[in-house]
């Protein structure tokens, strides 16, 4: 396996993800008067400084992805005639042009919309939900025909979407739960609300992973693999499913156990140990998903049929 690819997939991942997540998470869980706020601001400057990130994150990924296809001896061997063919030529070239004028035009849209922060943060997670869909294409969903070579991009496309606002989301409760009970109970005070109302959204992000997982999942291993599950890809999957339900576990603690006890605990008065509760819960749940994003990007890069 090359292990940059998979460093650099992982990395595109997480900043993508998050570029997408953190301003949807603001249009979707914030009141209009709140985007003005430092939160919305801090969050809406992490989906920048993400979003640069990618752009840069994905030349380096052009210039892996030029070895690997021209099989130069190493990166000082590359000719400039074999980025022009990948750019120009290739379904991915195309894909990764998409992506990196998306992921440029962020710094322009956000600097002329500066005193417009619902419209910032409605750009910032349309350009970069174009970037985070142009990934598949350098994946395993490139690679069906017909009309399967759509419905399973689709699907990728679903997938991604549906992780990285559960990946911004997760990335705000983190910040939010960082508040100090005695000197920000507003921030606290908005973790409660966020938390406790992120319950629809969250749902639907649950049931798109989980249909758009089962489709994929038909696409790339299929019923004729008997020994799958003694494969690496095999091995893989199983470590990120047992991941993926131990996320949900620690959500719905979050959503029905936790978050209720904060806005309790904040009504009298002693928020303290809640907050700190629901800090430990969000701090895992984190954790869990970026070990989901690690074993995606190493997926990202096997054959199913690998032992």
């Amino acid at each position: 396996m090359d292990w940059l690819a998979v460093a650099l997939r992982l990395a595109l991942y997480v900043v993508l993800g998050l570029a997408f997540g953190l301003p949807l998470f603001c249009l979707t869980g914030l009141r209009r008067d709140e985007h003005g706020a430092r939160f919305a601001a801090q969050c809406r400057a992490i989906a920048l400084g993400c979003a640069l990130a990618g752009a840069v994150l994905s030349l380096a990924a052009l210039v892996v992805m030029a070895r690997t296809m021209s099989g130069a001896a190493s990166y000082a061997a590359l000719d400039r005639d074999v980025f022009g063919m990948i750019v120009t030529g290739t379904a991915y070239g195309m894909a990764w042009s998409v992506r990196v004028a998306a992921l440029v035009l962020c710094l322009p849209a956000v600097l002329a919309l500066r005193a417009r922060p619902v419209a910032q943060a409605v750009l910032l997670a349309t350009l970069s939900a174009a970037a985070l869909a142009s990934l598949p294409w350098g994946g395993h969903g490139a690679m069906s025909e017909g009309l399967g070579h759509y419905v399973h991009l689709a699907a990728d496309t679903a997938h991604l979407l549906a992780a990285g606002a559960w990946a911004g989301a997760l990335a705000a409760f983190v910040l939010l739960s960082r508040a100090r009970p005695r000197s920000d109970a507003a921030a606290l005070s908005l973790l409660s609300r966020t938390a406790n109302g992120f319950a629809r959204l969250g749902t639907g992000i649950v049931v798109t992973l989980v249909l758009t997982g089962a489709l994929n999942y038909g696409f790339v291993v299929g019923a004729g693999l008997r020994d799958f599950p003694l494969t690496a890809y095999g091995g893989l999957l199983a470590a990120k499913l047992a991941l993926f339900m131990s996320m949900l576990a620690l959500a719905a603690a979050n959503r029905f156990r936790h978050a209720p006890r904060l806005a309790q605990a904040l009504r009298a008065g002693q928020p303290a140990l809640a907050a700190r509760a629901l800090r430990r819960s969000v701090a895992l749940e984190a954790a869990a998903g970026s070990a989901v994003l690690a074993l995606v990007a190493a997926l990202g890069m096997l054959s199913p049929a690998m032992s």
